[in-house]
């Protein structure tokens, strides 16, 4: 998920994948492939709040993914909305397992990685968000997966003291263009705001 809070503040750029993402290195990796399947990544650890995925990921869910993308961003602040470009490269790599994106956004300054893994025997897709910034991987994922066309991933956090649901959503999914976004909750799901809208155009 992308609700890290410094996710706009000024970010230094990286050089060409795969050498991107601070910190992401081959052990770190393998590290994360390997809890992956073992079902370690954290599954079952939110709350009651977040809607529970269905268990039906395969491999090639993000294969729509894979290419290079221009995007048009729209992110809230306050309440306003910043639009802003950004580019993003993505990888699926052993055999549709694996989905690594690579999001640049240089009108922002900002650059950040994407990794989605399948754990294959529960069905289900880890969204790892990197920020460049930090270069930090964090240990739990958003999990999610797709239904008629649809992927959400939902995660519990906490905002002064207060739950929050955010969930990412990719959809009009086609060819050469798709969507997400992401949205958050403060009642427990009954009534969500979107905060952040991507429109990808294959490049």
């Amino acid at each position: 998920m992308r609700n890290d809070p410094s996710i706009i503040a000024a970010l230094t750029s990286s050089p060409a994948f795969p050498t991107r993402a601070p910190g992401l290195n081959r052990r770190t990796l393998l590290k994360l492939f390997a809890l992956a399947g073992a079902g370690q990544l954290g599954l079952g650890s939110a709350s009651a709040a977040a809607v529970k995925p269905t268990p039906n990921g395969k491999p090639g869910d993000f294969d729509f993914l894979s290419g290079n993308w221009k995007i048009k961003n729209r992110r809230l602040k306050g309440k306003e909305w910043d639009e802003f470009p950004g580019e993003a490269t993505v990888y699926g790599i052993c055999g549709g397992v694996i989905s690594v994106e690579e999001l640049r956004i240089p009108a922002r300054d900002f650059s950040g990685l994407g990794l989605r893994l399948l754990d294959v025997k529960n069905k289900l897709w880890a969204d790892f968000f990197v920020n460049a910034k930090s270069g930090v991987l964090g240990t739990v994922p958003a999990w999610g997966s797709f239904v008629d066309g649809v992927g959400r991933w939902d995660s519990d956090e906490t905002e002064n003291d207060k739950p929050v649901i955010y969930r990412g959503v990719w959809d009009q999914i086609t060819p050469n263009s798709c969507r997400w976004y992401q949205a958050a909750s403060r009642d427990d799901g009954k009534t969500w705001e979107e905060n952040w809208v991507m429109h990808w155009t294959r490049a």
